[in-house]
């Protein structure tokens, strides 16, 4: 019978890269309990142009050290109804990413949302995590 391959091992706090929005090294919570990956954001705002939907957003609060007044955009990819840590269920855009993520270019879906109260500015969820195992004891294993 054939051995499967290896998963990476990640830690429970890891870097991504999104050379799209020239954001390197952010530091990204491990969430195997979250389904989708989520983004801080505020100023969300959605805009149409030529048959086609955008999210118009600024990411980061000012005493963050990758703050820029930038407007970032990104084309929507969905709305969807997202039930939070404390049970409560947010409307949320959805957006699709590159991302460099353990050595990897690789697609991240993400929603949009205010994560100012929280310790990271992004989630990264089961769903981008199905290749991966994470040790909880440690950070950084591939950064």
């Amino acid at each position: 019978m054939p051995q499967r391959p290896l998963k990476k091992i990640i830690g429970r706090v890891e870097k991504i890269s999104f050379p799209s929005w020239d954001i390197q090294n952010l530091d990204a919570k491990v969430d195997s309990g979250a389904y989708t990956s989520s983004l801080h954001c505020h100023h969300i705002e959605t805009v149409s142009e030529n048959d086609s939907e955008f999210v118009l957003f600024s990411l980061f609060d000012p005493a963050h050290p990758s703050y820029r007044t930038t407007k970032y955009r990104s084309e929507l990819a969905d709305i969807r109804k997202v039930k939070s840590s404390n049970g409560e269920v947010e409307t949320r855009y959805v957006i699709r990413e590159t991302a460099i993520f353990c050595g990897r270019k690789r697609n991240i879906e993400l929603t949009l949302t205010d994560r100012s109260n929280m310790k990271f500015d992004l989630l990264l969820g089961r769903r981008f995590l199905k290749n991966y195992l994470v040790d909880v004891s440690k950070k950084y294993l591939n950064s």
